[in-house]
């Protein structure tokens, strides 16, 4: 059983609510479900993101607050991840661990900075989620080539094929 939130992250909430220009500041965020939907509604508010991070370092309920993360890695910078990160108990800090690295090889194929054969050495271990967004990110049609060929899925592999195709 998941603890109750504590007096300082309920003011937190509150606030929370608030910055994201929610209206239900009688709400008494004792439910998980009710908290996911508040920090859902704040990571689409680019202000609130401060208020989130510290809400979310008090969160008592460690599985919502690594999902919390692995959606608010996407919307933050870069450098900012991995302080996002290490606010998780390490007993759920891995998945987010994992997708703050996999952004950052998105963020290099968009850059062109990972080679083809780079790309056919790695590809293996990378997660079906990171395949897919690299059909998407690639800057390079050699690693386009090598998705084709060896993404794990078939999903992935003709979206590779497809990515491939010129314009009509």
């Amino acid at each position: 059983m998941v603890a109750e939130p504590s007096p300082a992250l309920v003011e937190l909430l509150r606030q929370l609510d608030r910055a994201a220009g929610r209206t239900e500041t009688e709400a008494s965020f004792a439910d998980g479900h009710d908290r996911w939907s508040l920090y859902r509604a704040a990571m689409d508010t680019p202000g609130a993101l401060p208020l989130l991070f510290e809400a979310v370092s008090l969160e008592p309920d460690g599985p919502l607050a690594s999902g919390v993360v692995g959606e608010a890695l996407e919307r933050v910078p870069a450098d900012e991840r991995d302080r996002w990160v290490r606010i998780l108990d390490p007993s759920v800090r891995a998945f987010s661990e994992r997708r703050a690295h996999e952004l950052g090889v998105l963020e290099s194929l968009r850059q062109g900075a990972v080679p083809a054969d780079s790309v056919d050495d790695l590809i293996d271990g990378w997660s079906d989620w990171l395949q897919l967004r690299a059909v998407r990110a690639a800057a390079d049609t050699a690693v386009l080539h090598v998705v084709s060929r060896k993404g794990r899925t078939k999903r992935i592999r003709q979206a590779a094929v497809e990515a491939l195709r010129p314009p009509k």
